[in-house]
């Protein structure tokens, strides 16, 4: 018998690791890792996963893969897997082997050769990774993360996150920065930071003489509420949250406890200075700041201000943005980060949800006052032309936003949760009325509005949304509140009703909907104002390019629109009111605003086009096809088409992409087939009703009026669902549901070489 590779790994490789110590030395482990699970895609699939064959792990570090070949192989087959593994898994060594050949190469020196076993042992590779010797490097490493007893387990981008700050920290660096997209568990990796300092007692002394002092500083309430529930896994004494009811109740700050949660705005008063009353400046040890781009209330200089007071601490900023103009400062201040995973390696490797956007231009995007309108308040400029910017902050037109409530109330699925962003927190209360003036679903809490006037109320119907067993309230309406930070993972839609004014905040609004969930394929975005544009940034497409060196010292992030939120404990003068017009439209005149959508795909690492996904599929199908009789021949042969379909999906190509394509050339009845011969060959599509049409007439001849009967019901299944009832599999679906079982339709129809003879000639005369 041929040898496998389980036999090789057996029989060839394990024993010489094991020779090595591999598996027997105290700390050193060799785990098979499952990197990360395949890009989502539609109907429940998943692109191919990755796995690594072996990982070679010693005092909590991932110093090398190998990848493992059949005997005979050669050991060059499995060398690309290998690199790509160390790669991701931040590495020093990939080795691959097919057990006669070892092949070692060193990532960060690029040196590579043929290796003679003896195998590395432990500690020779871990002397090779770290030649300088460092106590807290080795005192970390040897704190195994919390997982729950089993129930979590680092993803390999947390684990390398986890592992670049704890050795900055053994470094003594003093100012840290992570940038990790939005939904893939920066809070998570912030505990297991603090978990392993506090376990390892790690402090500003660097002396291990008692635990450290952790402070998480957020700029809302429901952020730190969130972290601090994240940390349950800490003895309960050891977590304080720190508020300002409790301060003043107490009269004292607390200081008897580990970790410490709070916002910015406890450490304000109300004339925008700071107040550290009770705290020394070099109390904490360790500061973490989450959303470390925004900053707290209005101003990068609020955190600016705190951190510069705490100096003696290190500092961890946790963002979700890549470096630009706007957020400089925020770089300057901590540097370069020491790790980031970017959003399209959470797409691509199937830990973040993809997402498609709809581009909703109208014939009223902009206004100018005609005189058959009415100016219900306000004083309108009748030579102004008011555009997006000045709608429900300047100008207040109620017709125009029913109609875009219709709009894309009519296009989404009203059983999702969908998240609608609005100019201000009176837009977002008028938003939620229309919404629940045309909803099907009668419940009164279908939509409800949550911003900084909502309170408490608006907090419970957070949590509420936030709770994947409760389907009410299915909407929420919002301008600045819910556009960070919230975790709510069945988010389906985002609707942008008003404009945003940067990368990071677009990237944030976003980020609310690439949280996993189960059954969820994609989100999908209405944009009613050109926000699309702001995909036009290379930080969607690969490394973020340098910002433009701008003056020193924090700027704020930009004007609002007159109902700026801050979940603040703070009163802030609220700012003078801006006035606003209110205008009627001419009757009827509403029902003239037309719409014209185009889909945007996220395709191969970045932004495209229908028309651009078009040119792809065109390119890709002459790769895989010669010619229309070869596409036809595939297509009538239920096996080849199945493999051929799903090589497609491979590529990118999923079912819910052949929808859109359909519409796109207006043929939203046909098959795949017809896509894919219209785009290629510029072939006339033809519907599935044509096609069974034809079949009937063509094929039924010949049959005994049952097994007639019995290819009807198919074709009308066909005609009514599409490919997929044409899958092999189905042929056992179709017996079962109309006969009962397979031994009753052989009594009916024959053999069942004979039901499948047919079964695939009639498709012969569907695509002939």
């Amino acid at each position: 018998m041929q040898e496998t590779e389980a036999d090789t790994r057996a029989n060839r490789i394990d024993p010489v690791l094991r020779d090595a110590g591999w598996g027997v030395v105290e700390g050193a482990h060799i785990r098979r890792e499952a990197i990360c699970p395949g890009r989502i895609m539609p109907g429940g699939q998943r692109g191919a996963p990755l796995s690594a064959d072996y990982v070679f792990e010693y005092r909590g570090h991932k110093l090398a893969t190998m990848e493992a070949k059949r005997h005979g192989k050669g050991a060059g087959a499995g060398l690309g897997q290998a690199k790509d593994y160390s790669t991701r898994l931040k590495a020093r060594f990939a080795y691959a082997s097919d057990g006669a050949e070892w092949y070692e190469v060193d990532m960060h020196t690029g040196k590579e050769g043929a290796l003679a076993p003896p195998f590395p042992t432990p500690d020779e590779l871990w002397q090779r990774c770290f030649p300088t010797g460092n106590a807290w490097r080795e005192r970390f490493g040897a704190v195994p993360f919390e997982t729950g007893g089993g129930k979590w387990q680092p993803r390999y981008y947390q684990h390398n996150a986890v592992t670049a700050v704890l050795e900055a920290i053994a470094k003594d660096q003093q100012r840290i920065l992570l940038t990790l997209a939005t939904g893939t568990g920066k809070t998570s990796i912030a505990f297991q930071i603090a978990w392993k300092l506090f376990q390892s007692r790690w402090n500003l002394t660097r002396e291990p003489t008692r635990r450290p002092r952790i402070l998480f500083l957020a700029d809302r309430n429901i952020l730190a509420d969130q972290a601090y529930n994240a940390f349950s896994a800490f003895p309960p004494d050891a977590l304080c949250r720190i508020s300002p009811e409790e301060i003043r109740k107490q009269g004292k700050v607390p200081t008897n406890a580990s970790v410490f949660f709070t916002i910015f705005q406890t450490f304000m008063t109300g004339e925008d200075e700071f107040r550290f009353e009770g705290y020394e400046p070099d109390f904490f040890d360790f500061i973490v700041i989450d959303e470390c781009h925004r900053g707290g209330a209005r101003d990068e200089s609020t955190w600016r201000g705190i951190l510069e007071y705490f100096a003696p601490a290190v500092q961890l900023g946790l963002t979700a943005t890549p470096k630009r103009d706007v957020n400089a400062d925020t770089y300057r201040y901590f540097g370069d980060p020491v790790y980031t995973y970017a959003l399209k390696e959470g797409i691509s490797d199937g830990f973040l949800t993809p997402f498609k956007v709809r581009q909703m231009a109208s014939t009223m995007d902009t206004y100018t006052f005609s005189d058959e309108d009415e100016v219900v308040s306000g004083e309108i400029d009748p030579d102004k032309e008011y555009t997006e910017a000045d709608f429900n902050t300047k100008l207040i037109i109620d017709e125009r936003e029913m109609s875009r409530v219709c709009e894309f109330m009519d296009q989404i699925d009203q059983r999702q949760k969908t998240l609608v962003f609005c100019a201000t927190q009176d837009h977002a209360a008028r938003v939620r009325n229309f919404i629940n003036q045309v909803k099907t679903n009668p419940d009164p809490h279908y939509c409800e509005r949550v911003t900084a006037d909502d309170g408490k109320l608006g907090e419970q119907h957070l949590r509420e949304f936030q709770d994947n067993e409760k389907t009410l309230p299915t909407i929420l309406t919002t301008s600045q509140k819910l556009s960070t930070g919230v975790d709510a993972r069945n988010v389906r839609n985002i609707v942008l009703l008003r404009p945003v004014k940067s990368m990071i905040e677009f990237k944030q609004i976003i980020g609310r909907g690439t949280r996993t969930f189960d059954g969820k394929d994609f989100f999908t975005i209405y944009d009613f104002v050109k926000a699309y544009e702001h995909f036009k940034d290379p930080a969607w497409d690969g490394e973020p390019e340098e910002p433009v060196a701008g003056p020193g010292g924090p700027r704020p992030p930009g004007p609002g629109g007159g109902d700026e939120e801050d979940d603040d404990d703070t009163v802030i003068d609220p700012p003078p009111p801006v006035q606003r017009v209110v205008v009627k439209l001419a009757d009827g005149k509403e029902r003239k605003i037309q719409y014209v959508a185009e889909t945007t795909y996220w395709f191969n690492g970045r932004q495209i086009t229908a028309n651009e996904f078009m040119e792809q599929l065109f390119g890709d199908l002459g790769t895989m096809v010669a010619d229309a009789d070869e596409l036809r021949a595939i297509w009538i042969d239920p096996d080849r088409r199945t493999a051929f379909i799903h090589r497609l999906e491979e590529m990118g190509y999923d079912r819910d992409r052949m929808d859109d394509m359909r519409r796109l050339i207006d043929s939203p009845k046909s098959d795949i087939f017809d896509v894919l011969a219209y785009v290629r060959f510029t072939l006339a599509p033809l519907s599935r009703s044509e096609r069974v049409e034809a079949a009937k007439a063509k094929g039924l001849t010949g049959y005994q009026a049952e097994m007639r009967e019995f290819l009807s019901y198919i074709l009308q299944a066909y005609e009514l669902q599409g490919i997929q009832e044409l899958a092999p599999h189905r042929i056992s679906d179709f017996l079962q549901i109309r006969y009962g079982g397979t031994n009753d339709a052989k009594r009916v129809l024959g053999s069942i070489p004979q039901i499948r003879g047919a079964f695939i000639d009639i498709q012969k005369h569907l695509f002939s």
